[in-house]
């Protein structure tokens, strides 16, 4: 049971702006925590924004703080990050996950989905 893979991501000028969205597929992603993470070449895969599954809360690593919003839509059992003013260290694929409440420990997380590759140019 994994969310579908997310989409959006592509090449994009420093500055520029992609939506990414995440379908979970095989369970309702409405009693879960909703995150995404991302990996750059040759680093450890990050925590980068989480949402939870009781109040929405949000929750972000401080470099992207004020530049993404991560959201939900329990109806479609979908979640998205709007990634603005991106940086090429925002270069990365970014992978949706979720798990049971807000973390940012890899081994933590429930489900993964494929990973999307996200390239900022400088």
């Amino acid at each position: 049971l994994r969310p579908a893979a997310g989409v959006g991501g592509g090449l994009v000028q420093t500055g520029g702006s992609l939506r990414l969205s995440c379908s979970a597929s095989g369970f309702s992603a409405s009693g879960y925590a909703l995150a995404w993470f991302r990996q750059a070449p040759g680093k450890e895969r990050e925590g980068v924004a989480c949402i939870s599954s009781s109040n929405s809360a949000t929750h972000y690593v401080d470099s992207v703080k004020g530049r993404f919003t991560i959201s939900r839509d329990n109806a479609k059992n979908t979640w998205y990050l709007e990634m603005n003013t991106l940086k090429p260290e925002d270069t990365a694929v970014y992978y949706c996950a979720s798990a049971g409440w807000c973390r940012w420990d890899v081994g933590g997380m429930d489900h993964w989905g494929k990973g999307t590759q996200v390239t900022v140019s400088s």
